[in-house]
């Protein structure tokens, strides 16, 4: 969110004119030069704290759960993350050479009133993540307040909210606010939580790994269990939809990565930054969920393998008064420590929970809600309205099954986003050539008024033969295995294939129409 003198000199770059345009406000105002001041550690460390979240560490044991081995899951978690940086890095470009957000960017392609569409489909996906992130953040609230006080954990007895019981109701609720209040801080505030949150997530998870590993006498189980799969043909049905759905995991920040590179010093910055944090964190904090869960398996005989995954389980054993399955004393003897490791495990989770959601979930849903009506809706606004949504998408629901999670939540979004990132990679990269008018996109008269229908017509196209896979996939259609399922596998890349190719031939057929 920018300050009255950033507003001030963005405005400088348009034209006093433009002040009252009902495309401007100062959220949306492009960055001026003098204010980039994000340096290659920003970038790396806003990767690298997004990274380093709940879903990241979960990642693998989804993968394994659907028969992979753990090579085989990471090795699916790294070509997925190389993969999508491609068009993250494109889609930066943009953003650092002209300081423009998403929103703003997606007028050249789409038009100035078509833009709204890819902004709203963007930011329905992030209140979705950020209802997630909410809830997982939640849940290390929920664990630690039980083992501090093990009767929280009944409160309500068997009622349920929407199929939330009254203490996770409760601590979903604390962890919501404690979101709302960060993201009326603003932009600065981002940098500056995102650049202390990579390192101390980073060490905390470390010292995890370290317990377990030494308490278990070695990395467990799982680093020796062999894949289920005996034929290419059966590892390719689970490897390509969940290739898929790890492209699909970042396909929000491959679209609105420019609300983050705006602030860049240069292009060097933005993707040596980018390219050394993502895929490298994603595989090392991936890896690391794996040799935990595996050391803990050793540790937990007898616990399901499905919640030695989720770090707040392995709290609640971790700092349990009562001895956990498998064990005669607790693991943890003395109260008092047991109440320090509860507190930092729950700061590390919390921090990682938070930076993800606020950098990858807020930032750019409420740039796009403030882009439908820039006069009357600011940044905090849309933060607010992200919060409220993601309430409403009821998140606990798409965590339920990693079938649930990888096959209709993460790839159904993918068949969303896939077009969209083809439009604005066909349209800045080929059509335009690098080269955008920044006054006109702030222009109601410009040369991108209106809505570009070509980019409309692209983005139908991409995602409609999606849709009958997505309709079985969410269990609203039935029968047997068809075309729509074998394609929907494939959502991301047929999305932005057909899109990236008929938008370009599209406007390609427009400039020669208009040539004669």
């Amino acid at each position: 969110m920018h300050d009255p003198a950033s507003s001030d000199e963005g405005l400088a770059l348009l034209g006093a004119d433009l002040a009252d345009s009902p495309l401007y406000n100062a959220d949306l105002a492009p960055v001026p030069p003098a204010r980039r001041d994000w340096t290659t550690w920003n970038f790396a460390a806003l990767w690298i704290s997004m990274a380093h979240c709940i879903p990241t560490y979960m990642m693998a044991g989804g993968l394994i759960s659907q028969g992979m081995n753990w090579w085989q899951a990471l090795l699916t978690i790294g070509l997925g993350n190389l993969i999508v940086l491609v068009p993250i890095l494109l889609n930066a470009h943009p953003g650092t050479k002209y300081g423009i957000p998403f929103p703003v960017l997606a007028r050249a392609s789409f038009g100035t009133k078509g833009a709204n569409v890819a902004a709203v489909l963007r930011a329905v996906v992030a209140c979705g993540w950020f209802g997630i992130q909410t809830f997982i953040g939640g849940e290390a609230v929920k664990a630690f307040l039980v083992a501090m006080w093990p009767g929280f954990g009944e409160l309500g007895g068997g009622w349920t909210f929407a199929g939330l019981s009254v203490p996770s109701a409760i601590t979903f609720a604390i962890f919501w606010v404690l979101n709302i209040v960060i993201i009326f801080r603003g932009m600065n505030a981002v940098r500056v939580f995102e650049n202390w949150a990579a390192p101390i997530v980073l060490v905390l998870a470390a010292a995890l790994l370290g317990w377990a590993v030494y308490t278990a006498d070695g990395v467990g189980p799982l680093l020796t269990q062999p894949s289920k799969f005996t034929t290419l043909g059966e590892f390719w049905k689970v490897f390509i939809p969940s290739l898929t759905g790890m492209i699909g995991f970042w396909s929000t920040l491959s679209l609105n990565v420019p609300d983050f590179t705006r602030y860049g010093k240069g292009q060097r910055e933005q993707m040596l930054g980018q390219t050394l944090g993502l895929p490298t964190t994603m595989i090392a904090f991936s890896c690391m969920g794996v040799v935990i869960t595996s050391a803990s398996a050793a540790i937990l005989t007898g616990a399901p393998l499905e919640e030695l995954w989720k770090p707040d389980y392995l709290l609640q054993q971790l700092t349990s008064a009562t001895p956990p399955i498998g064990h005669t004393v607790p693991l943890i003897a003395s109260a008092a420590t047991r109440a320090v490791v509860a507190v930092i495990a729950l700061l590390g989770i919390g921090i990682a929970t938070i930076s993800v959601n606020i950098a990858a979930n807020v930032v750019s849903p409420a740039n796009d809600f403030a882009n439908l009506a820039p006069k009357y809706i600011s940044f905090k606004t849309g933060g607010l309205i992200t919060g409220v949504l993601g309430i409403a998408m009821l998140p606990w629901k798409l965590l339920a099954t990693a079938g649930a999670y990888i096959f209709t939540w993460l790839i159904g979004y993918s068949a969303l986003l896939g077009p969209i990132a083809g439009i604005m990679v066909a349209d800045y990269w080929l059509h335009r050539n690098r080269e955008l008018n920044l006054r006109d996109l702030y222009d109601p008269k410009g040369r991108y008024a209106g809505t570009n229908w070509i980019a409309i017509r692209a983005l139908i196209i991409g995602i409609l033969p999606n849709v009958p896979g997505f309709l079985k996939a969410a269990g609203f259609r039935e029968g047997p295995p068809d075309f729509f399922d074998e394609i929907y596998v494939y959502a991301w890349f047929v999305g932005f294939i057909l899109a990236f190719i008929d938008y370009t031939a599209g406007m390609q057929s427009e400039r020669r129409k208009s040539s004669l």
